[in-house]
């Protein structure tokens, strides 16, 4: 068995993999700070909740946008899991090739994306994220990451509404019942999931327009994008598991 963990700007995802398997998942809050035993003593809880004995992990894989909380999780995980790890970054095998203009800009959790993508799908395909930022990544038929393209999410685009506006109170996010909104939260609800509705449909006109590949996959993840993905007929495939199975990918490239 082995842990992947993907650090988001919000949680911590982790899976345990057992071969090609997702056995189990389960997250932490990324924004709250905790000292390395901290992290190793919660993520041996978790592991034993789920009945998964510590020993039985023989390997780690992380990709992380959240720099500032490594040290405190990478330490805790050595200490207390397994002390050989990966981490995404300069020098790991991913089976793509970053074509853009500086592919160091481009994010680790983006690369995970695309290699599950492209991997799992086949090229051309666009990745979507709806996480903290929707992030729309353009994967070619050979494999090489060509574009990416970055939106606030849905999350952050509510957030600014009731902090910035004194007046709107904080919403659940889910399609109201009909656009032709009648009061303050169903109006909120509207803007928010069908404004994300047509933003994703325009740009995957658009990218099927400048790419010019009109067989283009595509692909959505991330927690709200269940709700976009049912709702629109260019998103082809939902798959709530694709940053980690990107992760158990690359793990497996880099293990052999």
């Amino acid at each position: 068995m082995f842990l992947v963990v993907d650090v988001g700007n919000t949680n911590i995802t982790f899976g345990v993999y057992d071969g090609k398997q997702l056995v189990t998942t389960f997250r932490l809050m990324a924004k709250t700070q905790r000292t390395s035993d901290e992290y190793g003593v919660l993520i041996t809880e978790l592991l034993t909740k789920n009945k998964i004995k510590t020993e039985k992990i023989e390997g780690c894989i992380i990709a992380s946008v959240v720099p500032n909380i490594m040290h405190s999780l990478t330490g805790g995980i050595k200490r207390y899991v397994i002390e050989k790890l990966m981490i995404v970054g300069a020098g790991i095998k991913t089976g793509i090739r970053i074509v853009t203009e500086n592919p160091k800009e481009i994010g680790p959790d983006r690369v995970v994306d695309a290699v599950a993508a492209y991997e799992l799908y086949g090229g051309p395909v666009l990745v979507m994220d709806f996480g903290t930022a929707t992030t729309y990544d353009l994967v070619n038929e050979q494999g090489c990451f060509c574009a990416g393209i970055t939106a606030p999410g849905i999350r952050t685009a509510a957030r600014a509404l009731w902090q910035d506006a004194a007046k709107l109170p904080e919403i659940e996010i889910k399609k109201p019942a009909s656009i032709l909104a009648q009061e303050t939260i169903s109006s909120m609800q509207a803007g928010l999931v069908y404004g994300q509705i047509g933003q994703t449909e325009y740009i995957v006109e658009r990218v099927r327009k400048e790419s010019g590949y009109q067989n283009l996959k595509v692909v959505a993840t991330g927690g709200l994008g269940r709700i976009i993905a049912a709702e629109t007929d260019v998103i082809q495939e939902y798959n709530s598991s694709l940053t980690l199975e990107g992760l158990r990918i690359i793990y497996e490239k880099n293990s052999r």
